[in-house]
């Protein structure tokens, strides 16, 4: 049984490590590419280790205006919707979780009703009312929706706080706590991973969105990260120019993984309190 076990568990890992190369061979490609020349891309076999070692990509992408104005846009829109949009999220999930409101449960089905209608059935409406304000061509269409929060974000903070009892919340006002003093010393340091967890989420879709700035952005300077890649594929692709590209690629990769680095403790606590609850 014991031998049986064993078997199991090196075929487990095995599987384990095939997936995990599967799913970091690319990513260490890119990075290795953005440090070789041109032809070092092409070369049979192919190299993992650059040689030689190069940082031409990076100087030169670094001399292009439209990246710096780029990583600019994107660090705005993406601190601004996901800081000020997640403390707008938390509270709103703490109301409907927590607070004796008419109609609250009503209120939380529309908001997920919102969910199911995809985007690109709202796209032109949104377009023209942001039009008609005029906002075309700034930073505001990225941004001020996202302030009233994430429905995604609400949704999973409310379903969190129906672990805590409500019993704390009667005591707190009992004690004369106020509801926003409540939400403060009691709320926030409760949910702190599960706010961790799904601002990293928030913060990656931020910052790796596409589409919403390519719609409502025209100049170069107000252009994100994401659409300046874009477009340096769309101009150096035909070049055969890789080396700069993954460079891009590997610039606009940095945010995400140190927001991952930074957080990890927190997701980690999130996963493990949702196993033990669930």
């Amino acid at each position: 049984m014991n031998r049986e076990k064993k078997m199991s568990n090196i075929l487990i890992v095995i599987l384990l490590s095939i997936g995990a190369i599967t799913m970091v061979a690319p990513l260490l490609w890119m990075v290795t590419t953005s440090f070789k020349d041109r032809s070092s891309v092409f070369s049979l076999p192919p190299q993992w280790i650059p040689d030689p070692f190069q940082l031409d990509a990076y100087i030169r992408l670094f001399d292009m205006s439209t990246l710096r104005t780029g990583i600019q846009n994107s660090m705005i829109v993406t601190l601004t919707v996901t800081t000020i949009g997640t403390l707008t999220s938390s509270m709103a999930a703490f109301s409907f979780a927590k607070l004796k409101l008419p109609y609250k449960n009503f209120i939380f089905l529309i908001l997920l009703a919102g969910l199911m209608i995809p985007y690109p059935t709202i796209m032109i409406p949104q377009y023209v009312i942001f039009s008609n304000l005029g906002w075309i061509n700034t930073l505001l269409p990225l941004i001020v929706p996202g302030l009233f929060g994430n429905v995604v974000m609400i949704f999973f903070l409310r379903q969190y706080l129906s672990n805590i009892p409500d019993s704390i919340i009667e005591a707190a006002k009992i004690d004369g706590a106020s509801y926003f003093t409540i939400y403060a010393r009691l709320i926030m340091p409760a949910i702190k991973p599960a706010v961790a967890a799904q601002f990293i989420l928030w913060f990656m879709a931020s910052w790796n969105d596409y589409l919403a700035p390519l719609i409502y952005l025209r100049s170069p300077e107000k252009q994100t990260l994401q659409v300046v890649i874009a477009n340096l594929n769309s101009t150096y692709a035909i070049q055969t120019d890789y080396p700069l590209i993954m460079a891009g690629s590997v610039i606009s990769l940095i945010p995400v993984l140190t927001v991952f680095i930074i957080f990890q403790k927190q997701i980690i606590e999130s996963v493990a309190l949702s196993a033990v609850k669930g």
